[in-house]
């Protein structure tokens, strides 16, 4: 009987043990529920941060030569998802910095002009939307956010349009032809691409443009030396370019450039509300113009020895 009254007993409990266990049991997801975790792009057990919904990338590019003393403030200024930097070949500590700064960097030791070199840019952007920025510009921190916010609207175009602010030694520039200067810098890859010009390039994009509240900062002339620097470089790509596309003149039209820009900037523009700015600008155009000019005159002339030589 002892025995009897034990099994019996030892059977109760094995029975409560069994009914418990049960209880605590995790029940295996229905079909049902496991279809609605598909169809909400959330992979099952896998927390809400992992989801695959798309957020657009964004590429920050950026080509230089010998720009030490300004190309850390350019790529820190974009919380971009990728930074390229194309070199044509500094001496500085240009790349070193690019580098330090997070930036992927490609020398090259030719110069196709900046047309074509920005295109060498475009080209190693892999970023659904892509930023262009010179060396000399950057963004302040406050339009961060409105950048990002502009590449995830869902109808956002093929690109946007931005207020460049210059300054011309150190001082904001307000009239003078560019207080409205609104460029074309961010865009969808794919919907947009440089012109080949070797100066003054622009984008051709392939698609709507919108304007965005955001401005591009920008150190155009530093100092006159800097300035004397971008006259030498600038005017005799324009020349070339002017050249190329048919263009020509004689030495005495130089200084008649040089004088309608200085006009055209300090008078017709207002520059002269710029104080001192205003007047170094006029200046800046005017040197400028009549070097373009001039080497446009010399070109021409060239060709022309050129074909007199030429045996008919």
């Amino acid at each position: 009987m002892k025995c009897l009254t034990a099994s019996g007993l030892w059977l109760a409990r094995f029975v409560r043990t069994i009914s418990s266990r049960r209880g605590r049991e995790v029940p295996t997801p229905s079909v049902r529920n496991m279809s609605t975790v598909a169809s909400s792009g959330l992979h099952p057990g896998r927390p809400n941060h992992l989801r695959n919904d798309h957020v657009p990338s964004l590429s920050l590019i950026v080509i230089t030569k010998n720009e030490e003393h300004c190309i850390a403030r350019c790529l820190r200024s974009v919380d971009a998802d990728e930074i390229i930097v194309v070199d044509s070949g500094s001496v500085d500590r240009t790349v070193e910095i690019a580098r330090a700064s997070g930036a992927r960097v490609v020398v090259t030791y030719d110069w196709p002009g900046y047309g074509p070199q920005k295109s060498r840019a475009l080209e190693l952007a892999r970023g659904d939307w892509v930023l262009s920025l010179d060396a000399d510009e950057w963004i302040e921190p406050e339009f961060g956010d409105k950048i990002r916010r502009a590449i995830n609207a869902p109808d956002a175009p093929a690109a946007y349009q931005t207020l460049r602010q210059s300054r011309f030694c150190g001082k904001a520039v307000r009239f003078g032809g560019w207080s409205s200067d609104y460029i074309v810098r961010l865009f969808q890859r794919g919907q947009a691409r440089f012109s080949d010009d070797l100066v003054h390039e622009g984008l051709i994009v392939d698609g709507p443009i919108k304007r965005i509240d955001v401005t591009v900062e920008h150190d155009s002339i530093e100092s006159w030396s800097d300035a004397q620097d971008k006259i030498d470089r600038y005017s005799q790509a324009a020349a070339q370019q002017m050249m190329a596309r048919g263009r020509r003149a004689f030495p005495f039209a130089a200084p008649l450039h040089g004088l309608a820009a200085f006009v055209k900037v300090y008078v017709l523009r207002l520059g002269f509300l710029d104080g001192a700015a205003g007047w170094g600008l006029a200046q800046y155009n005017r040197q400028y113009s009549a070097a373009k000019w001039r080497r446009l005159a010399e070109y021409s002339t060239q060709e022309k020895h050129a074909r007199s030589r030429t045996p008919d």
